[in-house]
């Protein structure tokens, strides 16, 4: 089957081929550096992630582009805001743009480029632009002349006869037209300034992309992408200059990702529900947060609430506790060479649902049946070992199951006992600053790790002289405190349940 893209140019599903052969050109709209990233920048980066590595794992040499803008008004007004100088604030923001995502597991880029590396680049296309008849200079600033493009407004599917001034868009005295945007802003009393033809200023919005884009992946590339508040007017800014400057097309397939909404409104700083990852990371494993995010397709709204983040991170135990069954299973001398459907064929699976526009909810879905797969196998294994599969075809399921998983999800990278001790420590940590404030929390407060050991250990003591009732009585006083006890060949295993 071949990888079908949704292309918001067409809005339609395409076949995807590449420009040449073998080789993937991918450039993704980064963040400004003014502030810590959210939920939101994190639906994206971790959507373009998946992207880039399930292309690679396609075959495709893939070059990934993701841009910094490290110079814009929200850097200098931010600046001034907390008195920093513009340039260390931007630096600052890129360092922890890393502290958000490496624990996502979003790799780097190919190219990272910075706006602020590429005024020459940006300033030689603004004057190919102004030679072209496509740019206008007024008063130190150079703006695009929406007018001279044809086509404008396809990608978003605005007219510009609809596009009222002062709307959506800027209103300028030193515009010919409403819609015509900047390209390059005279320099203002205390902002930073290059030098250029046209007097010291520094690049409006929309042109670091067209230039860095071009710089790294050449003119026509294949991919661009970006959250869908992008589509209009960034990207279709982009488009216009990029289009005009080079008289050819600028991008093949654009992708875009949906929004992220907050308990079903809008996230906004406006609202003041805008979370930071960070802030969703002190509770929340980085997997299942990142399990949660390809939960829904990517050009669908995704709600954030907690019951949503609760099934994540439930589900996400279901996946290891299969992973963890599956390798006990290896050592069980199985001998049954059948293997359930569910269980066959997972990888091919896996890839008809990603050539799907990047379905990772149904790719997650195939998971999540083998795992059921894998977890009915251990429990009959219990009753009769002819049921268990042999090492050799329990292994292949391993190989299938873990690849996609890692490779292109960028799930399962921890060992599972690892992972059921981190899980622990953290539902431990949460429940004790989120339930101390309760009075029912205050009368039940949460036990330590230590004390759980040691009321198991008890609860042991009082099973092995046959008083049952004490060891019940244990029981219940941990299950009051959500911790549950189980109890299997290898001992007493507990984990708290929300």
């Amino acid at each position: 089957m071949a990888l079908r893209i949704y292309n918001t140019l067409t809005r339609r599903k395409e076949d995807f081929v590449p420009t040449k052969p073998g080789k993937v050109g991918m450039y993704v709209c980064g963040v400004t550096v003014y502030d810590l990233c959210h939920v939101g920048h994190a639906r994206s980066m971790v959507l373009f992630d998946v992207i880039f590595r399930y292309l690679s794992s396609r075959g495709f040499d893939v070059t990934y582009v993701r841009n910094f803008t490290d110079v814009d008004d929200k850097i200098i007004a931010r600046a001034k805001l907390v008195e920093e100088d513009w340039r260390s604030l931007a630096d600052r923001f890129i360092a922890e743009f890393y502290v958000d995502m490496d624990p996502l597991g979003v790799l780097h880029p190919t190219v990272e480029p910075k706006a602020t590396d590429h005024i020459s680049q940006i300033q030689s296309l603004i004057s190919k632009l102004i030679e072209r008849g496509h740019a206008y200079v007024t008063d130190g600033d150079v703006m695009f002349a929406v007018s001279s493009f044809q086509g404008y407004g396809r990608l978003s599917g605005k007219k510009t006869e609809d596009l009222i001034a002062g709307a959506r868009v800027e209103v300028d005295e030193k515009k010919r037209d409403p819609l015509d945007f900047a390209l390059w802003k005279a320099a203002k009393p205390g902002e930073p300034s290059w030098s250029s033809p046209w007097g010291p200023g520094r690049p409006g919005w929309h042109i670091e992309c067209s230039a860095m884009s071009v710089e790294y992946l050449g003119n026509p590339f294949d991919i661009h992408g970006g959250g869908a508040d992008l589509t209009f007017p960034h990207h279709e800014n982009e488009i216009a200059q990029s289009e005009a400057a080079s008289g050819g097309p600028f991008v093949r397939y654009w992708i875009h990702n949906g929004f992220v909404n907050i308990k079903s409104e809008k996230m906004s700083k406006s609202l003041g529900n805008v979370l930071n990852i960070r802030d969703i990371l002190k509770s929340v494993h980085p997997e299942a947060l990142r399990l949660f995010l390809l939960s829904s397709h990517y050009r669908s709204p995704l709600d954030y609430n907690d019951t949503s983040v609760r099934e994540a991170s439930a589900g996400l135990e279901r996946l290891y506790a299969a992973l963890s069954s599956l390798k006990s299973l290896l050592d069980a001398d199985g001998t049954s060479d059948e293997l359930p459907q569910e269980l066959s064929g997972i990888r091919d699976r896996f890839q008809e649902a990603m050539d799907d526009d990047f379905n990772t909810p149904r790719a997650l879905a195939i998971l999540f049946e083998a795992a059921r797969a894998v977890n009915r196998i251990a429990t009959e294994a219990g009753a009769s070992r002819e049921a268990i599969p042999t090492s050799r075809i329990l292994s292949s399921v391993m190989t299938d199951v873990l690849e996609p998983a890692r490779k292109v999800l960028g799930i399962l990278n921890v060992d599972p006992e690892a992972f059921a001790e981190q899980e622990k420590e953290r539902k431990l940590r949460v429940l004790k600053e989120e339930g101390a404030e309760t009075e029912a929390e205050a009368q039940t407060p949460v036990p330590s790790r230590e004390d759980i050991e040691a009321k198991i250990a008890e609860r042991a003591e009082a099973r092995k002289r046959k008083d049952f009732a004490a060891a019940d009585e244990i029981r219940n006083w941990l299950a009051e405190r959500k911790v549950h006890l189980k109890d299997g060949p290898q001992g007493t295993t507990w984990e708290i349940k929300d």
